[in-house]
């Protein structure tokens, strides 16, 4: 019986979530590492998909699902638990008539973080963003990982100094290597205990599959806003490379607007200036935004240019 004041979720595949061929391939190698016993790191840029493949893979370990949420304020009992509130207790004695007796009690009251629970039930971490907190805050991780015990604090108020890790437990973890600040260098004997799997952004069929999913445009129409997001991203002019998400957003405003590439209208264009323009750029600086608007005007040109009615790839409902 789980007796436990903290809140865990449940798994499970998003109605629109799409596993191409490259998302097989990624979640059956996460699942083999995690089944011989090692913690998944996923470690790639911005729009890559860390978050979801991590929760797409915790799925398929079909445990109940704690996530962390990596955060500079972090300490170590952010993680494993800490004194929160009191515990009063007040007996009173009116077993002599005209005679009251009282005995009050006052403890601190421990309560285990995610972390702890997550170890004595067996149920999946997901760490995300894990470099965003101190290295110190993650160090009771090491031996978790390691040797598959937790060190105890002595405020706990238990007998036992260590709990032995349920041999469910399994842990999955995400960072971003280019996040600018914020984020701290993960410790050498933390990364060691991981297997990391570095991502890059999607192929194109998934990434084709992915926008149309999110969009319900056609195929034709999600094929030519991924192509023009692509072409800028391989254009190599860019501060930032524009993510899916990019692809994402265009897709959904071309749909509300109700466009299509047999109906294409004046504001296409200026829809791909803004989003791109601004995912790829950290401070918003005018040169980076004229040369990536050029860029972008030349690829819609190109990409609408003899468009054509889509009748035999209607648009998804």
């Amino acid at each position: 019986m789980i007796d436990e004041m903290i809140t865990v979720l449940e798994a499970s595949p998003m109605p629109d979530f799409v596993e191409t061929k490259y998302i097989k391939a990624v979640t059956e190698r996460s699942l083999s590492y995690i089944k011989a016993g090692f913690p998944v790191h996923f470690r790639g840029i911005s729009g890559t998909g860390k978050t979801t493949l991590a929760m797409h893979v915790a799925s398929k370990v079909n445990r109940p699902v704690v996530m962390i949420h990596g955060d500079e304020e972090f300490t170590t009992s952010n993680l494993v638990g800490g004194e929160y509130g009191y515990r009063l207790r007040k007996v009173v004695d009116r077993y002599v008539s005209r005679v009251v007796k009282t005995d009050e009690d006052m403890v601190k009251r421990w309560v285990d973080n995610r972390l702890t629970v997550a170890c004595k039930y067996g149920f999946t971490l997901i760490y995300d963003e894990f470099t965003r907190s101190r290295p110190e805050a993650n160090n009771i991780l090491l031996s978790i990982l390691q040797e598959k015990m937790m060190d105890l604090p002595v405020g706990r108020g238990s007998e036992e100094q260590y709990l032995r890790v349920d041999p469910d437990f399994t842990s999955i973890f995400t960072s971003n290597p280019e996040e600018y600040a914020g984020v701290h260098r993960s410790q050498d004997a933390l990364r060691d205990r991981m297997i990391t799997m570095d991502l890059d952004h999607f192929d194109y069929e998934t990434e084709v599959a992915i926008t149309q999913s999110k969009s319900k445009l056609s195929r034709a129409d999600t094929e030519m806003i991924v192509n023009i997001v692509r072409g800028l991203r391989e254009s190599g002019k860019c501060e930032f490379s524009p993510t899916i998400r990019g692809s994402i957003m265009i897709a959904k405003t071309f749909k509300i607007q109700g466009a299509s590439r047999a109906k294409p209208n004046g504001a296409f264009l200026q829809v791909c200036q803004d989003i791109l323009a601004s995912e790829t750029s950290r401070v918003g600086s005018k040169t980076n935004q004229s040369r990536v608007k050029d860029i972008v005007k030349d690829l819609v040109e190109k990409h609408t240019r003899g468009s054509k009615p889509d009748e035999e790839n209607p648009a998804v409902n």
